[in-house]
Parts: structure tokens; C-alpha cells; sequence
């Protein structure tokens, strides 16, 4: 489980570390881009029921922290996927990766 902090809130957002090195590639590409868009995700299990929506904007500081030293093979599909979500009004809404694309 890895953690992204946002902002100066001191409580991370724990995301799996596969799915937070995914996300990762492409807010570090929007960002670069000056490119503003939310982030939604649903609360892990043991937390309150729910979703929260974060605004990321190149201005506000992010720290992506990982469990695993290793760097996870990276899957085009689902990066392409995120980035694509990224460009529309609903933003990246973070969603597990789909492993067998016949689904």
C-alpha cells in the first residue's frame, strides 16, 4: 500500500502502490502540461463508506510514497486509460486495473 500526500494535509491517501505508480505517470504528465483535473476514488474498506474528489492543480504540492522499492512493469492500456479520464469533466476516477482486456 503506498500513500500520496496532498497538499499540506498531513493524512495520505492510501492507493495500492501499482495503481498509485499508474497514477503517478500521468498527474506527473498533466502537471507538467499545467493541466488542472480532479481525482476521485472510493474509501478502502476500513474507512467510512464514501468517495472523495481532490482537485490537483500544478501549484498544490504532491509526495507520491511507495511500499515497494521496485518500480512495477507499467501497463500502457490502464495509463492510457487514466490519462484519457483525466482530459474529461469527471476527471481521473481511480478504478482497479482490468488485467484481461477481452473484459
Amino acid at each position: 500500500m503506498g500513500w500520496l500526500y496532498y497538499g499540506d494535509n498531513s493524512e495520505p491517501i492510501d492507493i495500492d502502490d501499482r495503481a498509485l505508480a499508474h497514477l503517478k505517470v500521468v498527474i506527473a504528465t498533466k502537471l507538467r502540461r499545467n493541466e488542472s483535473f480532479t481525482l476521485s476514488w472510493q474509501h478502502p474498506a476500513d474507512h467510512p463508506t464514501g468517495r472523495s474528489t481532490i482537485w490537483l492543480h500544478p501549484s498544490i504540492p504532491l509526495r507520491f510514497v511507495f511500499v515497494d522499492p521496485e518500480r512495477p512493469e507499467l501497463s500502457a492500456e490502464w495509463i492510457t486509460s487514466m490519462a484519457n479520464s483525466a482530459s474529461s469533466t469527471g476527471g481521473i476516477t481511480l478504478l482497479p486495473e482490468h488485467l484481461d482486456s477481452n473484459d
